[in-house]
């Protein structure tokens, strides 16, 4: 019996906090110039560092552009507008994210939507304008490309990325390894992914395949338990990928889902 991966794609392949930071702080130059005016690079280090520690629980990519922003205000008093910067701890974000930000954005007095469509329209530019720049702040993670390319089992990818982005990244750091007609941007949240993981196990090709899906997102995983339809899906969290300690910890008191290090996972897909 052989065996077919279903992998997400961010968080599971691909680390992508640097693409997160750096078009966050393109945008962050556009709408507040002078944000950046004292900031040398060993803070611009730690902001990205935290903007990966933080990352779990970022629920919109522009959520990077508030985190930045934020972050820089705990640093640096001098450009501090919002009330909680100052005694806030990196552990205190991850926890209370959901409030903060709305909170800040209320405290700078902020469009949602503006920030949001700045964010986008920043991005888009940079991939349009040097797309080769925006791959690079991208990475796989260490020794992916490698398995991958001597994978012996069946591969696709499930990803809210859009496709044409993850084949890019693909293509740059291990060419050639997965067809483009096995990469599936199926858009943001949880239902597309599970609708992708029913068609698949449906097609005549991969009757008889064992099958495995491995997600960072612990909340993905348990809305797949809850489908009968997906019982033959083995489930793996990555821990590596953008999850808490707290949800691994959780996930570890759910038999249907395995916590999978790097070192095995690499070693699963050859």
């Amino acid at each position: 019996m052989g065996d077919l991966y279903a992998l997400d794609f961010d968080g599971v392949l691909c680390d992508s906090c640097g693409e997160g930071y750096a078009s966050a702080a393109k945008a962050a130059k556009v709408i507040w110039p002078t944000l950046f005016n004292d900031v040398d690079s060993s803070l611009e280090d730690w902001v990205v560092d935290q903007i990966c520690t933080v990352r779990p629980v970022l629920q919109k990519r522009y959520d990077n552009l508030l985190l930045l922003r934020l972050l820089l205000e705990m640093r640096l008093p001098s450009i501090r507008k919002s009330s909680v910067a100052e005694g806030l701890t990196v552990e205190g974000i991850v926890e209370n994210w959901s409030e903060l930000k709305n909170l800040i954005l209320k405290e700078w007095g902020e469009d949602k939507d503006a920030l949001v469509n700045l964010y986008g329209k920043v991005r888009d530019e940079w991939r349009v304008q040097d797309l080769k720049t925006w791959i690079g702040a991208n990475r796989l993670y260490p020794g992916v490309a490698d398995a991958l390319k001597s994978a012996t089992s069946t591969i696709y990818i499930v990803t809210g990325k859009q496709s044409p982005f993850a084949e890019v990244i693909l293509q740059e750091f291990a060419k050639d390894t997965i067809p483009p007609e096995r990469i599936f941007g199926v858009g943001a949240g949880s239902e597309p992914k599970l609708e992708k993981l029913k068609q698949l196990q449906k097609k005549p090709e991969h009757q008889g395949l064992k099958l495995h899906f491995v997600e960072d997102r612990l909340a993905t995983l348990k809305k797949v338990i809850k489908e009968p339809e997906l019982d033959g899906w083995n489930l793996y969290l990555s821990g590596w990928g953008y999850n808490t300690q707290k949800e691994k910890d959780e996930a570890a008191t759910i038999p249907r889902i395995q916590i999978l290090q790097l070192s095995d996972f690499n070693t699963k897909l050859k």
